[in-house]
């Protein structure tokens, strides 16, 4: 062969190894000379199969060859022929000066395993089953048990896997690169599950190579170690929640309802075994009979993909395709899922494709060009954040975070993504002052690519996956968020309403004093409540980095917060728009989220806790349960205002329909009792509490009108009848006809 090839191998600069290393037609013989070439360091000698013919150390290195003439005498003085695998057998010499025998089945005499069509399809962005193509996958060619690894890195000069079992040297196992697709694949006999692996790389240009995580690795070790573990061949977790997933299919979703408890699994309740954090396992016999009990619909995850830093939250994400071994490997994931499913409760994944971290191991200027990235930090740099942004103008990246989508909707049968920081992707200058940033082709500040990225992602999973929700947080008044990709809109199902949030949390922080001078936050919002399909969060980002706990918020003395906390659940859940609480607010935690410790279940002892939690219990049931709080969720006709207007004495009254059934919802946002406070009704009836948030059940002072009251032909505020009723100090009341 030529001297290049020879010299590049040694100096592990080649990227095709097998035009040198393997089976070869000897290059100065004929007919059936040949040559077979292995690259063995540390070995002191090496033979063909167990008992065959030793191969021929090239002086000064570590390649060793076995030469067979042309036209052997005899089929026994040939050895070599195409079409068969060699096992080599070596004695290797340790630093001690003791020996080792080892053997191993050459890769280099395998054909390529990734077909031309996979690499076009990944090269066009379209390859919906990319996870099933790249990464590491256990698998058996020509009888030979092992590990099928490939990776993009086009820019690299060569590649190779390492781990144990090579001693992690980068000579041992180069692999070949696919024609100018930039993956580069091998497959390594006689691997299994659960070994360390990483692939190193050299960067054109450059003496030294980087080592690197595998993108699409689906389990590694638990931190703060960040090596990728080859994954146990095949899927062998039994689902039962066939049943479960039809429904979803099949349902008209606007028209569900929706209450997302929002849960942080390190800390909501530590492992009753004494470890560092809960298993997936072991939560399977626990958070979903308490979410079940509670009256949520659906659970959402804070992210469970792979990372290195427990204090991200999970936002900092470093295995887009491995649920994070903290608290289990997969299968354990699955059978949480699967038992959420069992309780008839929906599990929705945060997922992060709006940015990942620079930790070296990870994607970050992962074949020594900015790859998944982009080169310029005007573009490429999160500077808040200390992270990279994805190059949604890449085909290969976008079809790198499609498959990540599809891979948790499919491989771990959740319901849905919130998509984080959708805000970020959207604009080119946000959270950048001027000369931070580059406009796009028409001199504009919309990240075009991302656009037509979420767009894209939205209708893959929405016609891959048929009944997934896809949540935006979603930050700003970009239009139409949740309306379809064909009228011009992004194509999520749902998205986050901040303003509702902040206005709200805003009013709820004053003194009820104060509350008559900003009447209109409470209001406001129903101007544009219906431009888009809104869910109402108060999620972890509002009990942490010294914002206080939702308790901590409301104004007055202890008592009073319970009161102020209680009605604000009661508006929330009666106001238009599906619902999130995060963990802990539903029984008035006292302190900030801590995500290194549990929450303060101690507080279960305390009455206006539990009763807290009941009315919190009761909001998700009826909402669950009753038509009119949800059916019409996202339309003008679910919701009508009886009065807004009386900020002298903060009061709300309103509607909530669903044709011709109706819920009433009475709100005083001030501590002084209102007797006799008369309220218009559309019918002449009676009617009943349905929910009294000052209940006595609830850790409140009872104020309220037992028995219910009957409309009288009196007409008042637009309504053909109206009602006198008791309200109860800082209460929400809801009342239903008979």
């Amino acid at each position: 062969m030529p001297n290049s090839d020879h010299s590049r191998v040694i100096e592990a600069r080649h990227h095709d190894p097998y035009a040198y290393l393997g089976l070869h037609q000897h290059p100065d013989g004929e007919g059936r000379g040949m040559v077979f070439r292995a690259l063995v360091p540390r070995a002191e000698e090496v033979r063909l199969g167990e008992s065959g013919p030793f191969l021929t150390r090239i002086t000064g290195t570590d390649i060793f060859e076995l030469h067979q003439p042309p036209r052997p005498a005899t089929s026994e003085d040939a050895p070599l022929e195409f079409g068969r695998h060699y096992e080599l057998h070596w004695s290797e010499r340790a630093p001690d000066g003791s020996s080792t025998a080892r053997r191993r089945v050459s890769p280099y005499t395998f054909s390529p395993a990734l077909s031309d069509f996979d690499l076009h399809l990944f090269a066009e962005g379209r390859h919906l089953h990319l996870y099933d193509i790249l990464g590491c996958k256990l698998t058996t060619v020509d009888g030979h048990a092992g590990a099928l690894f490939a990776v993009w890195a086009p820019n690299a000069e060569r590649v190779s896997v390492v781990g144990e079992f090579n001693a992690w040297d980068g000579r041992v196992n180069p692999m070949r690169v696919r024609g100018d697709s930039g993956v580069w694949e091998l497959f390594v006999p006689g691997l299994g599950a659960g070994q360390r692996y990483k692939y190193e790389l050299r960067p054109a240009g450059s003496d030294t190579p980087v080592l690197k995580s595998d993108p699409f690795a689906r389990c590694f070790e638990k931190r703060p170690d960040n090596c990728p573990l080859i994954s146990p061949a095949g899927d062998d977790f039994i689902w039962s929640d066939d049943e479960y997933r039809q429904q979803s299919r099949d349902s008209d979703w606007q028209q569900a309802p929706m209450s997302i408890y929002e849960v942080h699994l390190g800390s909501w309740r530590k492992s009753s075994s004494g470890g560092e954090f809960p298993t997936y396992r072991q939560l399977c016999n626990t958070l979903p009979d308490y979410v079940a009990e509670l009256g949520f619909t659906h659970v959402e995850l804070l992210p469970i993909t792979e990372h290195p830093l427990d204090e991200s939250w999970g936002y900092q994400t470093t295995g887009y395709f491995a649920a994070t071994s903290r608290y289990g490997d997969a299968a354990g994931l699955k059978a949480l899922v699967d038992a959420f499913h069992a309780r008839g409760i929906g599990v929705l994944l945060d997922w992060v494709p709006g940015h990942f971290p620079k930790d070296e191991h990870g994607l970050a200027r992962f074949d020594g060009s900015a790859l998944y990235e982009h080169d310029d930090p005007r573009l490429g740099e999160h500077r808040d954040w200390g992270t990279l942004i994805f190059n949604y103008g890449r085909n290969e990246v976008r079809n790198f975070l499609l498959a990540s989508a599809l891979y948790w909707l499919r491989e771990f049968h959740v319901d849905g993504l919130r998509v984080d920081a959708v805000a970020s992707m959207l604009y080119l200058d946000y959270s950048r002052e001027d000369g931070e940033w580059l406009p796009n082709i028409h001199g504009g500040n919309e990240n075009l690519e991302a656009i037509g990225f979420l767009r894209e992602l939205n209708e893959v999973c929405h016609r891959e996956c048929p009944g997934t929700a896809m949540i935006a947080e979603e930050s700003t008044s970009w239009p139409q968020v949740t309306r379809p990709t064909w009228l011009g809109g992004l194509g999520f199902s749902m998205k986050w309403n901040m303003g509702w949030m902040h206005d709200t949390l805003g009013y709820m922080a004053l003194d009820p004093i104060h509350r008559y001078y900003h009447h209109d936050a409470l209001t406001f919002g129903l101007l544009y409540a219906f431009s888009e399909n809104f869910l109402l969060p108060f999620s972890h980002d509002e009990v942490v980095h010294q914002k206080g706990s939702m308790l901590q918020k409301m104004p007055g003395d202890r008592w009073q917060q319970f009161a102020n906390l209680r009605l604000l659940y009661t508006y929330m859940f009666t106001y238009p728009g599906k619902k999130l609480l995060f963990m802990g607010q539903e029984f008035g935690v006292e302190a900030e989220w801590d995500c290194r410790a549990e929450l303060d279940w101690a507080l279960f002892g305390d009455p206006l806790c539990r009763g807290l939690r009941q009315l919190v219990s009761d909001l998700a049931h009826a909402h669950r349960d009753t038509a009119a709080l949800h059916r019409r969720d996202f339309a003008q006709d679910g919701f009508q205002w009886v009065d807004c207007h009386d900020s002298s004495q903060s009061v709300l009254c309103f509607l909530r329909r669903d044709g011709d059934d109706h819920l009433l919802t009475v709100l005083n946002f001030t501590p002084v009792p209102r007797n006799c406070y008369r309220v218009g009704v559309p019918s002449k009836t009676l009617y009943t509490e349905f929910i009294n948030s000052d209940s006595s059940h609830y850790g409140g002072s009872n104020v309220g009108n037992s028995g219910g009251v009957v409309a009288q032909p009196t007409p008042w505020m637009g309504q053909p009848y109206s009602v006198e009723l008791n309200l109860p100090p800082l209460g929400g009341l809801v009342l239903r006809p008979r």
